[in-house]
């Protein structure tokens, strides 16, 4: 091996520690703290914590105006005392119907979690949506608990459990006045002018 090979190798062995050591310098791990968008909405009032917010993903896609929406939480009750989900107030919907076992309330007892949601503890249902939402979209509720108080929480609607299948694409030669015909023609047109 000649110098000059064995010097360039030396120096890249030599050069390599310290620009991986560098990769990660003043780096600040956010993820580490950090919630992922999919958990959800989250916020606290007095012995509340609200975990897990969002609407239910509309079954075609995106709600339209006037459909209902669903709401799916987690409601934990750290303290030593119950306390009573009363109302929940917003824009973007006519009113807020919760169902718990044919009440119009929702009690969380103290030390528990209480679900809400098809498969939970409790219904809640978002009535008349006053425009349409899609994914990713989001209306602001106030939820009003008997003892804790008023919380504001951001729902946004959640993203599908599975893919969806694309619906057929925009056929942009069909359009209303451009016939297949009309495209060859103008095709043709441009052949001759290059032509000449």
């Amino acid at each position: 091996m000649n110098r000059a090979l064995r010097a360039a190798t030396m120096g890249v062995l030599l050069l390599s520690p310290a620009a991986l050591t560098a990769c990660g310098a003043g780096q600040v791990t956010q993820t580490a703290t950090q919630d992922r968008d999919k958990t959800g909405g989250q916020a606290q009032v007095g012995d509340i914590t609200l975990r897990q917010a969002a609407l239910e993903s509309p079954r075609g896609g995106s709600y339209d105006d006037g459909d209902d929406a669903d709401l799916r939480l987690a409601i934990v009750n750290t303290g030593r005392a119950a306390d009573t989900l009363t109302g929940i107030e917003g824009e973007g919907f006519a009113e807020a119907e919760i169902d718990a076992d044919g009440e119009d309330e929702l009690e969380i007892p103290a030390g528990r979690t209480v679900f809400v949601g098809s498969d939970g503890d409790a219904e809640i249902t978002l009535t008349d949506l006053d425009e349409g939402l899609t994914t990713g979209q989001y209306l602001t509720l106030t939820l009003i608990f008997e003892e804790a108080g008023e919380v504001e929480l951001r729902v946004t609607v959640a993203t599908p459990d599975e893919a969806r299948e694309r619906e057929e694409a925009f056929d942009f030669h069909h359009e209303e006045g451009h016939s297949e015909e009309g495209v060859e023609d103008t095709a043709r047109e441009r052949e001759s002018a290059e032509d000449n």
